[in-house]
């Protein structure tokens, strides 16, 4: 992945472009995020029935390639979808799946050397 390609999956993008959690159609949590630091902090702060809803949806995976670019992420998203977890089991996974791959794109060189990249 080029330098470019990282910068995009890890900038901040406008407010009408962020992730907005819900927890069923017209049901807001009031949280959002608009990157993917933000992201992967909401996901152990959101409730756990927003990572159902938008995980089901393929809500999440879409936000990960349109938005923020990120196809490797989006790729990994999609397989957690085909699992079928729901609940502490869900978000733990979801979180794992996206600080790997933040971890990455913040330090390349260290993801190299560890098994569990992306």
């Amino acid at each position: 992945m080029t330098s470019e390609m990282n910068s995009k999956s890890l900038r901040t993008v406008p407010a009408d472009k962020a992730f907005k959690f819900y927890t069923s159609v017209g049901n807001y949590t009031g949280m959002s995020a608009s990157s993917l630091r933000e992201f992967m902090e909401k996901i152990n702060k959101v409730n756990v029935k927003s990572l159902e809803f938008h995980l089901g949806r393929g809500d999440f995976e879409k936000w990960t390639s349109e938005i923020l670019e990120d196809q490797a992420l989006s790729v990994e998203i999609r397989k957690l979808q085909k699992t079928g977890l729901t609940g502490e089991r869900l978000r733990s996974q979801l979180y794992l799946a996206v600080s790997r791959r933040f971890r990455y794109l913040t330090n390349p060189t260290a993801a190299v050397f560890s098994n569990k990249s992306l």
